[in-house]
């Protein structure tokens, strides 16, 4: 289906935190834009309509936290392949991390990637290296890369351990406006590790890596912050203290937001006696205690968005001995329904909340374009089905990998319809998913 064709979506939901709008109404696509809301909108000639009738009518999603492993590692994923992971998940946009080969650190990769996204199916925006090679020393061009169209500045799964270093950083930030995301991790407390440290780690004779060794550079960022100025995202907050120094930082009003994923919401350490490797992360899988600080700052604000950490690997590295295999897993195709589930429907979280937190609020923390349903605003729309139960079959992902503790997995809420500028690019049934049965 062409863009210029006109999109009806008829008898929605429509849920649009940006705009404080949730109603009953119709939604038209024009000229991949968005025309208006309203009830009963008469079908332009040639308008191809879809009845929405039940589901949630929303933003395009925005995950702003994924691997998308190019350039460098096609085996694993491209952005032309994860992209289509994105829009089977509702995602109409992603920042995508720096961790490729070559790494993102010079306009040159980032005009790379964005020349492959300019006819995939989501909008990209890469988060390039805080540093040359990701090495931890020598500040990358910053000025250079902003403008060749990188978002943020993060060096993905290496903590920018130099106080020097991160200090001149967000200078840097507080400058030119942009967030600096760190992967928050004292390598000193945490060297060695491959899961949570406690009595899983112990009974499975694996060594853990402490939760003070994510809560104390989360303690140590907030502190250049408030000395430096500049704009601090903190990627997948996984402890309790954590949440406290984010919260405690809130409060006197410094520009810090963090993020929270699918499986640090889902799962714990105990889950990885079940998945082995294919729970295997960076942050780990934490403590039923830190799952429960997560859902309280999610539900009281602390915790800003939502983003899937999605990281593709292949098969074979992921049978990997536990020590041996590599750290993540995928996130695009499964997060809607992993959060209605474990977030909505405990009622923890409002769909609205979810929502923003899926929208709005990465769009303004990137300072990126959408997350919203304004009129003329691109045609990126998602339609949720938020009551639809289904289970996970990672062999159907549109992602190149599979690795997933999600699989088998039975879920409630899913993408049905994604439209990207006005252009079609995920359909219930494109994948041959069917919903699980219900009692």
């Amino acid at each position: 289906m062409s863009p210029a064709t006109p999109i009806l979506l008829r008898n929605g939901r429509i849920v649009d935190p940006a705009n404080a709008v949730d109603a009953s109404a119709d939604l038209l696509i024009r000229d991949g834009l968005i025309d208006r809301i309203a009830p009963g909108i008469e079908p332009p000639a040639g308008a191809h309509i879809i009845d929405v009738t039940g589901k949630l009518v929303v933003p395009g999603l925005i995950d702003m936290h994924v691997h998308l492993r190019d350039p460098g590692f096609p085996e694993k994923e491209t952005v032309e392949s994860g992209c289509r992971a994105a829009a089977s998940g509702g995602f109409t946009a992603v920042a995508c991390l720096p961790n490729t080969d070559p790494p993102t650190d010079s306009p040159e990769t980032v005009e790379y990637i964005l020349n492959k996204a300019r006819k995939a199916d989501a909008r990209v925006y890469p988060i390039a290296c805080a540093t040359k090679g990701m090495n931890g020393e020598e500040i990358t061009d910053v000025d250079a890369l902003l403008d060749a169209g990188a978002v943020g500045l993060s060096d993905d799964g290496l903590p920018i351990e130099s106080d020097a270093v991160m200090r001149d950083l967000m200078r840097r930030s507080e400058r030119r406006g942009f967030p600096v995301c760190p992967h928050t991790e004292v390598f000193a407390l945490t060297r060695g590790g491959h899961m949570h440290e406690g009595a899983v780690s112990r009974e499975l004779g694996i060594k853990g890596m402490p939760a003070e060794g994510e809560a104390a550079m989360v303690e140590r960022d907030i502190n250049l912050l408030r000395s430096a100025g500049g704009r601090l995202h903190i990627l997948h907050i996984s402890v309790r203290r954590a949440v406290d120094l984010v919260r405690r930082a809130k409060s006197e009003g410094l520009q810090v937001t963090c993020e929270a994923t699918p499986h640090h919401v889902a799962l714990t350490d105990e889950d990885v006696r079940v998945f082995g490797t294919q729970g295997k992360m960076s942050p780990p899988l934490r403590s039923a205690d830190d799952r429960d600080a997560l859902l309280k700052g999610l539900a009281d604000g602390t915790i800003d968005a939502l983003a899937t950490d999605h990281a593709p690997h292949t098969v074979t590295e992921k049978f990997r001995r536990f020590p041996e295999a590599p750290n993540g897993i995928l996130g695009l195709e499964t997060a809607v329904g992993a959060f209605f589930t474990h977030l909505v429907e405990p009622g923890i979280l409002s769909a609205t909340d979810v929502i923003r937190m899926l929208s709005a609020t990465p769009a303004r923390i990137l300072g990126i374009p959408g997350g919203t349903l304004t009129p003329g605003a691109p045609g990126d729309v998602s339609v949720i089905d938020p009551s639809l139960v289904w289970v996970v079959n990672a062999h159907k992902f549109r992602s190149r990998s599979r690795n997933t503790p999600f699989h088998g997995h039975t879920l409630t809420g899913r993408a049905i319809l994604t439209i990207l500028g006005g252009r079609v690019t995920h359909s219930a049934g494109d994948n041959g998913d069917r919903a699980a049965p219900t009692a």
